[in-house]
């Protein structure tokens, strides 16, 4: 069983695998339809060279630097080299409004900026005209940016300028303690402006070794293989997605895009990858609707795997149901798992809830499912399951090693360990507030089964209370409603209220096919009855499976799909309910009075 070492910062580690990885493969990209890699050798060269010339041009030891790109090598290796010229990285995400990125520049403080694309440029630059904070630009690919009121700096020029000189780097690198700060994560916003999570080398550390531990006793610890697609400016992704596969001295692959996902998997072969809950629901309405489309055995198949996977889920199966396993192992789960890649190891579910029954769907395919738990605050991952504990769908496992976990009196999860950040950058007020005699209060409420596994009820301040006292858990009900294939996204209200009201999102593609089935020729009415009839019959289902204060009364549809772009989904694709109550607050507080 391999282990990992102490090391004393993240850079040390890096460049200890390097020097073990030399010439291996380290970072992969797409280049001309052919995948290209940088070796590990190379990469400790361009980290080095990097970072020399981040303090030649003026950086100083704690200054913060802001990167704004999306997944590719430039972005790893940037994040390194500022770690390693003593600074301190300021993921960002490449989707945030001008107002985001005007609110992280002015809060942290940042003197420089490395952006990837002259496009990301031109938006960032209206925020950086707002703030006299950063004092120079860092171009990944060439910029033409014409007057510019800072110094334009070119990435590869300044790489080029200096000496590969990775030992005194790595010698000088090694000062940093565990302690001192690595980035300042900014939280996604579900409920109003980002705060400023500071994570030191040490919290990230203690992930990646707790991550690497339950890999290596639970699953092999091999030469591993990562596919990259979550945005690295996310904690999930900059540790889960980065910094563990540079510990376990693995291979980064960086996709394409989502839209190009399942293409990348068939081609990288990953052997782990990190995903969130959204990815995993839309993946099971597609491979459920192509394999319907095939019908006969395939169908039968999809069936069998399904039914034996909620009676294995449940506690075993009978005598009777063993050659229909059998079968299904034999036949069906390679055809899947091929689509997958063929090594697929695990795939580890994180960054939201994942309602239950979708974990049931892909363990029954034969993929090995693990649900995790964490918060940006505890450098994320606090919890996963894992296979030697006992999957259950309804827990995220118990805690990482060396992780202290208890449940306070009112229900909330408390978390104490060198995972737990320092505090919030800059915010004295909320620090105290969430960090309390070294226990991180994370807001969510749960409780701790007889294996030592955490289940999760609800975010503390989600939860919904209506008028009688009752609590309703919202992701529960909208994950479930989600589970229908008639709608796409969901969000319930119903605080201090008789019932639950919900947004709905009808699945496109449903919608779609629905208008075809039936006569609809254009856009299909939100008011057309027959259309608001089948909508309904999707929430009586959902009904069906809740008690009566969770269920779902009245309804309407939304404008639009909750995305990014119109601020109601976080880059992490969890809804913004703050934004979703302010756009649809009169209508659903409407349907009260419809009610009477």
């Amino acid at each position: 069983m391999r282990r990992l070492e102490h090391f004393p910062n993240l850079v040390t580690m890096f460049f200890t695998r390097a020097a073990e990885r030399g010439e291996a493969p380290f970072l992969w990209r797409k280049q001309d339809g052919a995948w290209v890699a940088t070796s590990w050798r190379e990469a400790a060269e361009t980290v080095a060279r990097l970072a020399r010339a981040l303090t030649a041009i003026g950086l100083e030891r704690g200054d913060r630097v802001m990167l704004v790109a999306e997944n590719r090598p430039e972005w790893c290796l940037s994040d390194l080299a500022i770690m390693a010229a003593g600074c301190v990285t300021v993921p960002t995400y490449t989707t945030n409004t001008e107002r985001d990125h005007a609110h992280i520049i002015e809060n942290s403080g940042a003197k420089a900026v490395i952006v990837s694309t002259p496009k990301l440029a031109k938006a960032l630059m209206p925020a950086i005209l707002r703030s006299i904070r950063p004092q120079m630009l860092i171009g990944i690919e060439p910029m033409r940016l014409g007057q510019a009121v800072i110094d334009i700096h070119d990435w590869q020029t300044l790489i080029d300028g200096q000496p590969a000189d990775v030992a005194a780097v790595a010698d000088a690198a090694a000062a940093l303690r565990r302690d001192d700060l690595a980035c300042i994560i900014y939280t996604s916003g579900t409920g109003g402006a980002p705060r400023g999570v500071m994570q030191h080398h040490g919290a990230i550390l203690h992930n990646v070794a707790g991550c690497a531990t339950a890999v290596s006793e639970d699953l092999g610890w091999g030469d591993e293989v990562f596919l990259s697609f979550l945005p690295l400016s996310h904690a999930y992704e900059h540790t889960g997605g980065q910094f563990v596969p540079i510990g376990m001295g693995g291979q980064i692959y960086y996709a394409e895009g989502i839209e190009k996902l399942a293409a990348n998997i068939e081609e990288v072969r990953p052997t782990i990858m990190f995903v969130v809950p959204r990815l995993f629901e839309v993946l099971r309405t597609r491979i459920s609707k192509a394999i319907e489309r095939q019908g006969g055995l395939s169908a039968r198949l999809l069936a069998a795997a399904l039914d034996i996977g909620a009676k294995r889920n449940a506690g075993g199966l009978r005598l009777v149901d063993r050659p229909r396993a059998l079968l299904v192992d034999a036949v069906f789960k390679p055809k899947i798992a091929r689509k997958f890649g063929g090594r697929m190891k695990a795939m580890i579910s994180g960054g939201a809830p994942l309602t239950p029954e979708v974990g049931v769907f892909f363990q029954s395919l034969g993929i090995t499912f693990l649900q995790g738990y964490g918060q940006t605050e505890a450098a994320p991952v606090i919890s996963c399951n894992r296979p030697a504990a006992g999957v259950t769908m309804d827990s995220v496992g118990p805690p990482l090693s060396d992780t202290e976990v208890r449940i306070a009196e009112d229900g909330e999860i408390l978390v104490r360990g060198e995972l737990v950040m320092h505090g919030y950058w800059r915010n004295e007020a909320e620090t105290a507030r969430v960090l309390k005699d070294g226990w991180l209060h994370t807001g969510d409420i749960g409780e701790i089964d007889g294996g030592g596994r955490i289940r999760i009820t609800d975010r503390k301040k989600d939860l919904i209370i209506n008028d009688k006292g009752e609590n309703v858990a919202p992701q529960k009900v909208e994950g479930l409603l989600t589970l229908q294939p008639e709608i796409g996204q969901a969000m319930i209200a119903g605080d201090r209220r008789p019932h639950m009201v919900a947004v709905l999102v009808p699945d496109a593609e449903w919608r779609a096919e629905w208008a075809a089935a039936n006569g609809r020729r254009g856009p299909v009415s939100d008011d057309d009855p027959a259309y608001r009839g089948a909508l309904q019959a999707a929430v009586d289902r959902t009904n069906a499976m809740l008690s009566v204060t969770e269920r779902v009364r009245r309804w309407i549809v939304a404008d639009e799909p909750f995305a990014i772009e119109n601020e109601q989904l976080t880059p992490s694709m969890k809804i913004r309910r703050h934004v979703l109550k302010q756009v649809y607050g009169a209508r659903l507080d409407g349907l009260y009075g419809a009610s009477g």
